[in-house]
């Protein structure tokens, strides 16, 4: 259902950024330093790769689109393209996890690769996927590259938390923030990614999404409006014991390498949330706003417990129904 960055032609929105991309490579003005940001799943890095492909196949086109058929697509998809380089996590040693950070190695391949002649004449790209994951040490290593760089050469650094970069990083490159996406822009690459949805499928999906596709990309395999359901009736009034348990049966349950459990809390802890921005932003029922506000924190709690320590999953699904409705 989902395509990675590097091979996705599909692109919504974010007119203003493609934009101002657009015009400073055309009039000559690219900064060797870009700081794509945003909240998660909006496009950062399906941008990043539309920018670098057309920039590397020398486009002209004002939404930075390049045809799937095109050699340059073709390459940047199977990464193998000799003058574009990708920065981000990469599998340990033993080939069975992602590193917990972006390493010094993985940074240092980029600066000698920076330093390389273009293979093929034009610009060489560096794109830093998760640029928050990176370490001290590396942060340190990649801002020796931004104060030196190379003719030609361009690094697009994509991140969701722009905030843990160095302020140092964040000064010396260009700031372009990108906002979570309109309804119908997610409603349409819903039907360009996923066209076996219902339409009514859809429509709850765009509403649990907010504003981002990868989120309701995730939510509709993950079973989300099947459990974005339960949610709103066990928040509506109290559920029977019976039904607590059978709840907690299917919450519990792994289907095909899905976690219902994770989806189940992030939808009912993201429905606590708007319900206390609704009364904060009323004045009104103000007890229940911080009653909501307390058991966001305490289920929080209980996920990451339960998933760290490898707890009961069903058990913590009951506990938090009992906590719901208590005067």
């Amino acid at each position: 259902m989902t395509i990675e960055p590097r091979a996705n032609p599909h692109f919504r929105g974010h007119e203003a950024a493609l934009a101002s991309l657009h015009h400073a490579a055309s009039a000559g003005r690219l900064h060797h330093g870009w700081l794509i940001s945003g909240p998660p799943g909006i496009g950062k890095a399906t941008l990043a790769f539309r920018f670098a492909r057309w920039l590397l196949a020398g486009g002209t086109s004002a939404d930075l689109s390049l045809p799937a058929s095109s050699p340059v697509f073709r390459r940047v998809a199977a990464a193998t393209h000799p003058d574009l380089f990708t920065v981000e996590r990469r599998l340990n040693d033993k080939k069975d996890r992602l590193q917990s950070v972006i390493v010094i190695e993985t940074v240092r391949e980029a600066i000698g690769f920076m330093h390389h002649t273009p293979s093929e004449g034009g610009w060489r790209v560096v794109i830093v996927d998760g640029a928050e994951d990176m370490n001290p040490q590396t942060a340190n290593a990649l801002l020796k590259m931004l104060e030196e760089p190379p003719a030609r050469a361009i690094l697009l650094l994509v991140t969701a938390a722009p905030g843990r970069l160095l302020p140092t990083i964040r000064s010396r490159c260009r700031a372009l923030p990108l906002s979570p996406l309109p309804d119908g822009d997610v409603a349409a690459l819903l039907a360009d990614y996923a066209p076996e949805l219902g339409a009514d499928e859809r429509v709850r999906l765009v509403g649990l999404a907010e504003g981002s596709i990868g989120t309701a990309l995730t939510l509709a395999a993950q079973g989300g409006v099947a459990l974005a359901g339960l949610v709103d009736e066990v928040l509506a009034a109290p559920v029977s014991p019976a039904r607590a348990q059978a709840i907690a049966d299917t919450v519990a349950r792994a289907v095909e390498g899905t976690d219902h459990f994770e989806t189940f809390f992030t939808l009912l802890r993201a429905e606590l949330a708007s319900r206390t921005r609704a009364a904060a932003r009323s004045g009104q029922n103000l007890a229940r706003l911080a009653g909501d506000v307390t058991l966001w924190q305490e289920f929080g709690q209980l996920e990451r417990e339960t998933a760290g320590l490898n707890l009961d999953k069903r058990a913590a699904v009951i506990v938090a129904l009992s906590q719901l409705h208590r005067s």
